[in-house]
């Protein structure tokens, strides 16, 4: 099944969700001066900002389609 324009939308608005909630805990690491912690969150959140975004930008090239 291909994937729609509007189901990838779905997934990076899920995706976004996920990443605000991910910088939450990093930030709350990071007040606590738990560095490793703070560390590996502040990373992940970047690795979920980055495919979010490629995400949106693969939702917009097939709702031009």
């Amino acid at each position: 099944m291909a994937a729609t324009s509007a189901e990838l939308s779905s997934l990076a608005t899920a995706l976004d969700e996920l990443t605000r909630r991910v910088t939450v805990h990093a930030e709350s690491a990071d007040n606590v001066k738990d560095e490793e912690t703070a560390r590996e969150l502040f990373a992940i959140e970047r690795s979920l900002a980055n495919a979010n975004r490629r995400l949106s930008r693969l939702a917009l090239q097939l709702a031009r389609r």
